[in-house]
């Protein structure tokens, strides 16, 4: 790989944590890095910016702050496109397509989603590209040309999903038969967590311990969403999705398991999934229904997948699963399920719950 050379900002730069001149080449090359994304220089102090865009201060300061971004004092430090934004949001609320509290929610989500999105890329990008870099050069000198010739295809690809993300969830929002639905619909969700996880991160090196987490988020988020599933979030080591449809979610648990079972490295997984009313706020989900099928995770066996009775119910009914007994049969009907009734235990919060153990039809689950 050649050596490029990346072009020095001029002058001095006050920093956006505080103040002073460049004190060395890693700033500098933050400094140059900034000025590359951005596309501007910085020429403004949060004052500057907020009456530059005409909109007051304090309200200024809850958008900065929704978005992620720490107060900075009177540093110099904006740029004409924070101000741009700015008064693109207060613009929102003052022609009376949103209301105050609904830009700050705005702000907030994209803030949060997009600021893991770029530590994602940018880590999964350096961490590659420095692997076969030249001896004597450094992350920061191989980080100015990547993101110079990264920069403008990954624009345009976020901006591509994010308008099909949103093409498919206003989808969803107009078809929903109440205004109601839109934010507190039925839906089925479901929990796949890694058993002894914690116990085995002990053990893992940190590379190994980011490569199983990898390698779960990726096959769990590509199966869920290759099915018609909908990945709410990812914590490490447990994944949630939702459906619509209870036998698509089924369907999704068992595939993960079995889909799993056959990667080198992973520990086992279980299941736990609920029925019911869930309210949505902001990307992610709350509600009892949310609530039970964690709860069901925790209990559920490894390589098992562990229902609520509404749910069990709602199979039932569509005819996609029977509670018939266990045992070797062909497959016939409509039938793609076999439902078990198991015993009953108190759950933490939610009081005394009957669990149903789900398996294809014709298989005998191996509990363990």
């Amino acid at each position: 790989m050649r050596q490029v050379r990346h072009p020095h900002g001029d002058g001095p730069v006050v920093d956006a944590g505080g103040g002073g001149q460049d004190d060395g080449h890693g700033q500098t090359v933050a400094l140059d890095l900034e000025r590359l994304i951005l596309d501007a220089p910085r020429r403004y102090t949060p004052y500057q910016a907020a009456r530059a865009a005409d909109v007051p201060m304090e309200l200024a300061t809850r958008f900065w702050r929704a978005m992620g971004f720490p107060d900075i004092g009177q540093s110099r430090a904006l740029t004409d496109g924070d101000v741009i934004a700015l008064r693109r949001l207060a613009g929102l609320v003052e022609s009376g397509l949103l209301s105050e509290s609904m830009a700050i929610q705005v702000a907030r989500s994209t803030g949060q989603t997009t600021a893991r999105l770029a530590g994602w890329q940018m880590d999964t990008f350096l961490e590659n590209l420095t692997q076969a870099v030249e001896p004597g050069l450094t992350r920061a000198e191989v980080a100015y040309p990547l993101v110079e010739l990264l920069l403008p295809e990954l624009e345009q690809f976020l901006v591509y999903v994010w308008r099909r993300q949103l093409a498919a969830v206003t989808g969803r929002v107009v078809q929903a038969a109440e205004d109601t639905e839109i934010t507190s619909g039925r839906l089925a969700v479901g929990f796949a967590d890694l058993v002894g996880f914690t116990r085995l991160s002990r053990r893992l090196e940190e590379e190994e311990l980011g490569e199983l987490v990898e390698t779960f988020e990726n096959t769990c988020s590509d199966l869920i969403a290759g099915q018609g599933g909908r990945v709410v979030k990812t914590l490490g080591d447990e994944i949630l999705y939702v459906s619509e449809d209870p036998a698509t979610a089924a369907e999704i648990a068992l595939s993960l398991i079995e889909t799993l079972a056959d990667t080198e490295n992973i520990p086992a997984l279980r299941v736990g999934m609920a029925f019911g009313t869930v309210t949505s706020r902001m990307g992610d989900v709350f509600g009892t229904t949310v609530n039970l099928a964690s709860r069901l995770t925790s209990i559920a066996p490894k390589d098992a997948v562990l229902l609520d009775g509404e749910f069990a119910a709602a199979l039932e009914h569509s005819g996609a699963a029977a509670p018939s007994p266990l045992e070797e049969q062909p497959v016939t009907g409509p039938h793609r399920f076999h439902l078990q009734p198991m015993w009953r235990r108190p759950v933490r919060g939610l009081g005394l719950v009957e669990p149903w153990l789900l398996t294809r039809l014709g298989r005998i689950p191996q509990l363990g």
